[in-house]
């Protein structure tokens, strides 16, 4: 395990790692007076994001803001789930829920006391208008929003992590990237960036909680404030 003293950076995947997406689209759908398995919406939607990232990157499209990509899922999966009738305003309102997602408990907690040590930033595949007014309606305290957008590359293509590390004039070494999801840190691991494993266990919701891994990173996290007594934050 490397010394945090190394570290002075932070950089965080955001949906699933900070957020509750899968929980904030089902909290919300039930709000609306719609019968509608809003737990099945959420995961197909979900299912189609590493897709559609795939189509961006193979060049059968050109670059496209996460944004525009949920509304291409979301348009796609209409039919399926009985929404046709919908209003093109309501339709703008609902993909704009992935502006709305809720931090998971620990999260604010957890990133303010590591921000008394660290600059602490997001490494997103979100757009940066969305992660901005995420952090806005969630009351995360980033010191900066990062996004694969900056990049014009989505994780985990390397030119997401190695445009974070020159923005924040850092070399890899020295900025520890934060994810629940193992592919994400050993892409960061790939360009020379410290990782950090977080565990989501109910990502995916109770019913099916994620075991803890057997891979290993430089720092293995219950949460948030878990990281934050390990980096010697508190």
């Amino acid at each position: 395990m490397p010394h945090p003293t190394s570290i002075r950076a932070l950089t965080f995947d955001v949906f699933g790692t900070v957020v509750d997406w899968r929980g904030t689209i089902i909290e919300e759908g039930n709000r609306w007076e719609i019968d509608l398995d809003w737990a099945g919406l959420a995961d197909a939607w979900r299912a189609g994001y590493q897709p559609a990232m795939a189509r961006v990157r193979s060049g059968e499209l050109g670059w496209t803001r996460i944004d525009d990509l949920h509304r291409m899922i979301l348009d796609d999966l209409l039919p399926d789930f009985g929404l046709t009738g919908l209003s093109e305003e309501k339709l703008v309102h609902l993909n704009r829920v992935w502006h709305r997602l809720r931090p998971w408990p620990d999260a604010v907690e957890g990133l303010t006391l590591l921000k008394q040590k660290y600059v602490i930033a997001t490494l997103s595949n979100g757009n940066v208008s969305l992660l901005t007014n995420m952090a806005k309606n969630g009351g995360l305290p980033w010191d900066c929003i990062l996004s694969a957008e900056l990049a014009h590359h989505y994780k985990p293509d390397p030119e997401a992590y190695l445009t974070a590390c020159r923005l924040l004039d850092l070399p890899p070494e020295q900025v520890l990237m934060v994810a629940a999801h193992e592919g994400d840190l050993r892409a960061a691991a790939g360009v020379g960036m410290r990782t950090a494993y977080v565990h989501r266990p109910h990502e995916y919701g109770s019913r099916n909680p994620k075991p803890w891994p057997d891979e290993k990173f430089d720092w293995m996290a219950k949460d948030f404030v878990d990281l934050a007594e390990q980096l010697r934050a508190m």
